[in-house]
């Protein structure tokens, strides 16, 4: 990173940054062309879980490529000044870099699933078992990441 004092190097700090985020982006690249959707998510232990259509580009692009790229951001806030030049953003963000692949089992699907929800709500969760089998589950795998704050 250029501007090392905004690197973010505690793995936990950026753990924090990526348990508050609402959304995370998935980039992936087929034929040296980038595609980058965000998506709702659920993270542990290092790993990321997607829920998506049986069916759709994210699913044919990784079927070619499962490298992939993720990034979260968090607690923006636009920083204004005099000189129209200087003006800024204030964030926390995380890049991380992994691999992809679906899910195939059903338990764990569900688990995954259960992950994703807890993201964002107390459970307990029930999924029917026809909704389970209408929708693939992405896991990633980050292999490394990299954080950084502006303003903090």
């Amino acid at each position: 990173m250029r501007r090392k004092e905004k690197e973010i190097t505690e793995k936990s700090a950026m753990e924090a940054i990526i348990r508050k985020a609402s959304v995370c982006r998935l980039a992936l690249s087929q034929d040296n062309l980038p595609y980058i959707v965000p998506l709702c998510f659920g993270y542990e232990e290092n790993t990321l879980y997607f829920h998506t259509a049986c069916e759709g580009e994210k699913l044919d692009i990784l079927e070619k490529n499962q490298n992939v790229c993720v990034e979260f951001d968090i607690d923006h806030e636009i920083v204004k000044a005099e000189n129209a030049c200087k003006w800024g953003m204030k964030y926390r963000s995380v890049i991380g870099f992994g691999t992809a692949s679906v899910i195939g089992d059903r338990e764990s699907k569900r688990h995954a699933l259960d992950i994703i929800m807890r993201h964002y709500s107390e459970g307990p969760f029930e999924f029917p078992e026809e909704l389970v089998e209408k929708i693939v589950v992405i896991k990633v795998e980050i292999a490394r990441m990299t954080g950084k704050k502006s303003g903090y």
